[in-house]
């Protein structure tokens, strides 16, 4: 089993904690995991990417190449990274802020109002972990059972009264048709 996720989006939207929480919750579970953050040179509202990789045997590169899951917030991001996605793999976009309609064989594509949802739960920053909670739909059930724990140690103490609606979010992206 392995997964080669690339999440992408603007600075601010919670990409690389995104791609944290993910790290930490391979390793919560055991497997080999590779966390590679990158972003432009703006604090917030330039470009962010993080390439993350679970598996469970050894990780030769940190890069993601052709991912076998893309989590993408922006359509300069979907642009940028769609062509790339391996087949069979999955794309998961935020469809409040992507309304490009594409396929592609053997792609399976998500479109996840995920902004308009976090909106309505109160906390528009929530956007990124309703687009996980999608994605570990498609994952192993243990994911799942250990996202808790994951997150308790990707949240930072002083934010860490935010875990519980980290949590939710997770769940209706999960849970999301």
């Amino acid at each position: 089993m392995t997964r080669e996720i690339l999440i992408a989006g603007f600075g601010g939207q919670g990409i690389l904690f995104g791609g944290k929480a993910l790290a930490y919750l391979g390793m919560v579970n055991n497997l080999e995991v590779s966390w590679l953050p990158s972003y432009g040179p703006e604090m917030r509202g330039g470009t962010a990417n993080c390439h993350v990789i679970i598996s469970d045997k050894p990780i030769g590169s940190p890069i993601v190449v052709s991912p076998t899951d893309l989590i993408v917030m922006n359509l300069p991001s979907f642009e940028k990274f769609k062509k790339n996605v391996a087949k069979g793999g999955n794309i998961f976009a935020d469809s409040s802020l992507i309304d490009k309609v594409w396929s592609r064989k053997g792609i399976n594509k998500y479109d996840i109002p995920a902004t308009q949802m976090a909106s309505e739960m109160g906390n528009s920053k929530l956007a990124n972990m309703i687009l996980l909670g999608k994605m570990l739909s498609t994952m192993d059930s243990v994911f799942m059972e250990t996202i808790k724990k994951a997150l308790e140690m990707s949240i930072p103490p002083s934010k860490m009264h935010l875990l519980d609606i980290n949590l939710k979010a997770i769940e209706a992206g999960f849970n999301y048709n």
